[in-house]
């Protein structure tokens, strides 16, 4: 069957001082912020006097209707698809008549909704997404929802919301160190104001789930900001067991998010990062953005980390990043090296940081350091040197309780890998793995269907009339080993 579409209109698509202090909160410790003596707590990491940041950088943006209720960043408003013909995706093949490919492929806004659920197997291919005005709505899909394994999803171009998709890239049957790198979800050079909710991105033998692009295309660096990614979301998903040792032609390269150099606008809000050797996230030079929100769980080597690789610039001018940290916890497990700091600051160039509301814990409990590595590049500030408009964090304490309730593809239908993984992650018993085989490989493929039916979607949001069931896992499935 080909891609039907629904009797809907087409539109044209146009081309405060953070002080270490014990505090009482489920029974961890806080790093707190109040502002009045974050000059000392500086001052002991050995950083600069912190100074304000200069708001006229990022002007917020003109508030708009939201592409969902619980959007947020800079990409909140996009409208994806939203008013565009709605497309069913009728078949497991990964391309060809009624294919998720052949939905991706199509110039005009649309809604990719699916009437099968299962396994896509990409056969080592990327899916690109070219064509703006897009929202791939993997909620649609009958249970188990939609896994594509063996490849990934490369995003090009604007306006585009993909929810509750599960990528699991992994070897693909290749050899150690043969080449095959791929991300499980990736922007790159022309993708704007573009939100991944609600995925799982797992087993990449690259990054798991970054934003990137050409970083110096232009003349100046307003011109290289435009041109790579910006204004792009990542929300409530899992990003875990990035491949270590496996198919990169470097090695080891178990990595969760890069936000690569002055890719700006970037939002990476309430995820799970969950035994990723590296990049849980690592900005690189000139990338501005919050990372806010996160549980980071047995990081390997860094979690949060800043890096400007000074080699790669050559002879152009240095940008200062921009990094929001807020509310977001940090455990270390079985495979975190010691002495791990929540961010690590390293390279050739400065980066403005602000700290707020963090836990930051080893394995027995005890606080880690908030900052370590190459201080003077440090530019510690008392406000937010960026923010997006309207963006209310949670506490740090309530992140492990959304942990369990939100995060990852279709939480009311968690598959049994993502249900491990969270239970590991949350439980302190997650490891760094080198292939997909050492989880019990990919998931079977059974083919399941449903008629999508519209009368059951706010096809604005594509939010369900009726709620969904509450999450699969609970307190007691995190705590059992």
């Amino acid at each position: 069957m080909g891609l039907t579409p629904d009797a809907r209109g087409r539109r044209q698509a146009p081309r405060n001082q953070p002080v270490l202090q014990r505090q009482r909160m489920t029974g961890r410790a806080l790093l707190t912020s109040p502002a009045t003596a974050l000059a000392l707590v500086w001052a002991i990491a050995g950083c600069a006097a912190p100074r304000a940041a200069d708001p006229s950088l990022h002007p917020p943006p003109v508030p708009s209707v939201k592409a969902f209720p619980t959007a947020d960043g800079w990409a909140a408003t996009t409208p994806g698809g939203r008013g565009g013909v709605i497309l069913r995706v009728t078949t497991l093949a990964p391309n060809g008549p009624g294919s998720l490919g052949e939905a991706l492929q199509v110039d005009a806004p649309r809604i990719v909704v699916f009437e099968v659920g299962g396994v896509i197997d990409l056969g080592r291919s990327v899916l690109d997404v070219e064509a703006p005005y897009l929202t791939v709505a993997g909620q649609t899909a009958p249970s188990p929802g939609i896994t594509l394994i063996r490849g990934g999803i490369r995003i090009a171009t604007h306006d585009v919301v993909i929810q509750h998709l599960r990528v699991r890239p992994g070897e693909a049957g290749a050899a150690k160190r043969s080449g095959w790198e791929t991300d499980g979800i990736g922007t790159v050079t022309g993708a704007h104001d573009v939100i991944i909710d609600h995925c799982s991105t797992t087993w990449a033998t690259d990054e798991n789930l970054s934003a990137s692009g050409e970083r110096f295309a232009g003349t100046n660096p307003d011109q290289w900001r435009e041109s790579t990614s910006h204004r792009i979301t990542i929300s409530d998903c899992l990003i875990a067991e990035g491949l270590s040792h496996a198919t990169h032609r470097k090695g080891e390269h178990s990595k969760g998010t890069l936000i690569h150099d002055n890719v700006t606008d970037v939002a990476v809000i309430r995820n799970l990062y969950a035994s990723n050797v590296e990049r849980s996230p690592m900005f690189k030079g000139g990338a501005r953005g919050i990372v806010v929100n996160n549980y980071i769980a047995n990081p390997g080597h860094t979690a949060i980390r800043y890096v400007l690789v000074d080699h790669e610039w050559g002879a152009l001018p240095r940008q200062v990043g921009q990094m929001a940290i807020v509310g977001n916890v940090l455990h270390y497990g079985a495979d975190t090296r010691p002495g791990l700091p929540l961010l690590t600051v390293d390279g050739g160039g400065s980066c403005e940081v602000f700290l707020d509301d963090n836990v930051a814990l080893d394995t027995h409990g005890a606080t880690i350091p908030p900052v370590l590595g190459k201080l003077a590049d440090v530019i510690p500030v008392v406000r937010r040197p960026l923010w997006p408009a309207g963006f209310v964090p949670m506490r740090a304490a309530d992140v492990e309780a959304h942990m369990m309730r939100e995060v990852g593809a279709r939480p009311w239908d968690r598959d049994p890998i993502d249900v491990r993984i969270i239970a590991q992650a949350l439980g302190g018993k997650g490891r760094v793995i080198d292939s997909e085989e050492q989880a019990g490989g990919y998931p079977a493929s059974v083919e399941t269907r449903q008629a999508f039916e519209p009368a059951r979607w706010d096809l604005a949001t594509m939010m369900p009339v009726q709620p969904a069931a509450p999450a699969r896992l609970t307190q007691m499935d995190a705590r059992t080993p």
